[in-house]
């Protein structure tokens, strides 16, 4: 046991893929140990409250099953058979591979990929310097947030929008997009306080009735995909009953009278017919952000996972600038502040060294990128070398089938640097051991708030494991790759980071911990000016601007009917949430977060199991053209006929023939700016 004495208290940020990004108070027990984490109660954002899975994660820290030292294959592919080596055998094992590799095929054979298993700046983002200085294959980001992305700017021309800590001052809270309670836990925090202290309403919109909508005063239970119907019915209530403030339209919009125009037929009758939500239920929430200005749309990615999800996060905004919310304190929207921070990334990225000719690789479409296809390949060279940092592709990347055939094939060389035994670190031919969060220096920006915060290493590094900054300068020197950043500290490489973006240096970060970055209310708000040349909000968007791929989008905000649709061969639609004790693929190796999901199931109505010959606990087969696989029933009448939830990113060996949920999913890439749509796909479930 730890000396009690020597307890200390250290300040941090939580480094996963959340919006809440919450600042950390961490104990430290010892020079390798990690007690409880609590939520920074001076945070005014996080103000104390953190998710049960982060404040558990010493047992994630601590777990026996960390990977600890650098190994290498010696039975087939996804055997699991390794055998321990050497950090220097590890890394001059990649090196040599890689040069062979790009001497016979050019250096675009080489992919390094990633994503946000962390979302520091410097651990996450560093092997873009590696990219560009060798000019490896670059990656096209495109698993969470352009769909959403895109819709957002399309109206409001900026990424940022009204300070999250303001729904305490609302008289309506709307969760839309996101299943709050178990994915950005904060949001709930500041709502409940805004409905304790000012009598606020809730209100959630979502396909089922989740954690989040179980907290609602108002819960719309849509159709997966049909937002926009709804969005489009609100505001036909909102202009036939003069809810619409027009003169707040007319100084700052553009296109609202084509748009009132337009809406005279979406009716409330006519949404009821797509979203499934009464027309009754949609006057009631039209009538109560139309009569309470003060209404904050806190809008979330779930925008991202379906193919109509730009049109619908631009139809789900518009309904405060019809409303005029963005007037007020406690009013109007937000989804990302990402443009707030301005960091200048040169240096962790070497930027000044990106080639624009090298080829771009959609992440999504890993499964057809390493099966040859000629649409993502171009003239290019087949990838025959991946090095994987903070993401496990082998179940979290749509289309599985494909993805898990491209990764047994032989003449593909695989390196993956990793905390766990992941499904994907079992596919590698060197795998070599990570730190986490508690481990390395970072600095970190709030994903939906508007905080910068200082991550300063807490205990040593565990057994051998090393940081990404400290992999990648290694590999790069063993590669003749020249890049200043390859010789500094990840802390030299925060304090010229923070300084050269305008913000304070390193030593004033340690001090105050974290930098407010919230802009003015005005320009939070877009009373100065939203973001397109014109100062306007756009009703009428230009997608053409936003995305190459923007043939066939509505021109004004409409329900826009690409979805996956059930046949009568397909009659469900799947929609795969998030649990709320994992967070993508992170999580699932802690006893405690497995303890409380159980195992993986799907959510039927009792109609549907009825009418399929199913019952509670039952095994049923689910699938589609991409494949098929056996999933446990869980019986819920908290969703729509027709519809089926899949809570969690379970590992493949959790299911019942190794093969993981988004087996179903399509990797097709949505309209303007690619995107895989992980909650529109459309499946047949039979009772075995």
């Amino acid at each position: 046991m730890s000396d009690a004495r020597s307890l200390e208290i250290r300040p941090s940020a939580c480094p996963h893929d959340c919006p809440s990004t919450c600042a950390l108070e961490i104990e430290k027990r010892g020079p390798q140990e990690i007690g409880r984490i609590r939520g920074a109660e001076d945070n005014t954002y996080t103000a104390g409250v953190i998710c049960a899975k982060v404040a558990r994660y010493a047992e994630r820290t601590h777990h026996p099953d960390r990977i600890m030292h650098p190994m290498k294959r010696t039975g087939p592919k996804g055997s699991g058979q390794f055998e321990r080596i050497s950090w220097d055998e590890a890394m001059q094992t990649v090196a040599d591979e890689f040069q062979k590799r790009e001497k016979e095929h050019g250096s675009e054979t080489i992919w390094p990929y990633y994503y946000a298993g962390t979302m520091g700046l410097v651990m996450r983002d560093g092997i873009e310097r590696l990219r560009h200085a060798k000019k490896y294959s670059g990656q096209f980001s495109t698993i969470c947030i352009n769909l959403a992305w895109a819709g957002w700017l399309a109206g409001a021309g900026a990424y940022r929008g009204a300070d999250p800590r303001e729904i305490a001052k609302s008289d309506v809270v709307v969760i839309w997009g996101t299943n709050a309670v178990h994915t950005q836990i904060n949001v709930m925090t500041h709502a409940t306080r805004a409905r304790k202290e000012r009598g606020a309403k809730i209100v959630v919109i979502d396909p089922y009735r989740n954690a989040t909508a179980m907290a609602a005063d108002l819960h719309l239970m849509v159709r997966p995909g049909t937002d926009g119907a709804l969005a489009c019915a609100v505001m036909h209530v909102l202009f036939e009953e003069d809810l619409a403030d027009r003169s707040y339209l007319e100084t700052h919009t553009t296109g609202y009278g084509e748009l009132e125009e337009h809406l005279k037929t979406r009716t409330p009758e006519w949404a009821e017919e797509i979203t499934g939500v009464s027309a009754d239920q949609i006057r009631e929430f039209a009538r109560l952000v139309g009569n309470n200005p003060k209404s904050y749309f806190r809008l979330g990615y779930g925008f991202s996972r379906s193919r109509n999800g730009a049109v619908n996060m631009h139809a789900a905004m518009s309904i405060p600038a019809v409303t005029g919310a963005w007037q007020y304190e406690g009013g109007g929207a937000l989804h990302t502040n990402g443009e707030i921070y301005h960091w200048n990334k040169n240096l962790i990225e070497g930027l000044e060294l990106r080639d624009p000719k090298i080829r771009q690789l959609d992440q999504s479409r890993i499964g057809d990128v390493l099966l040859g296809d000629r649409q993502d390949l171009g003239d290019g060279p087949p990838v025959t070398a991946l090095f994987i940092q903070n993401t496990n592709p082998m179940d979290v990347a749509p289309d599985l089938g494909k993805v898990h055939k491209g990764f047994a094939r032989e003449d593909l060389f695989v390196v993956v640097h990793e905390q766990f035994m992941t499904e994907t670190a079992k596919m590698a031919d060197i795998i070599l051991p990570a730190t986490t969060f508690v481990e390395h220096d970072d600095i970190y920006q709030g994903g939906a708030h508007n905080h910068i915060m200082l991550g300063e290493k807490v205990i040593e590094p565990l057994g051998e494991c090393r940081s990404n900054h400290d992999v990648i300068c290694d590999l790069a020197k063993r590669l003749g790759a020249d890049h200043r950043g390859f010789e500094m500290t990840p802390l030299e490489i925060i304090d010229e980071t923070l300084q050269s973006s305008g913000w304070p240096d390193l030593e004033t970060m340690r001090e105050q911990r974290w930098e407010n970055t919230q802009p003015e209310f005005e320009t939070a708000h877009f009373l100065s000016g939203f973001g397109h040349p014109d100062q306007k909000f756009h009703f009428a968007p230009d997608w053409s601007k936003i995305g190459k791929d923007f043939e066939g989008m509505p021109p004004l905000p409409d329900h826009w009917d690409v979805i996956e649709k059930p046949t009568d061969e397909k009659p469900f639609r799947l929609v795969t949430a998030p649990a709320r004790n994992f967070l993508n693929s992170s999580f699932t190796a802690t006893s405690s977060s497995l303890k409380r999901e159980k195992k993986p199931t799907v959510m039927l109505h009792s109609d549907d199991a009825a009418k399929i010959g199913t019952e509670k606990d039952a095994i049923v087969r689910m699938g589609n053209e991409r494949g098929s696989l056996l999933i446990h029933v869980e019986i819920f009448d908290g969703l729509q006929r027709g519809t089926a939830i899949v809570e969690g990113i379970w590992p493949g060996k959790f299911f019942i023939e190794n093969v993981g949920i988004n087996l179903l999913v399509g990797s097709d890439a949505a309209k303007p700016n690619g995107g895989a749509a992980f909650h529109d796909t459309a499946v047949w479930i039979k009772a075995e």
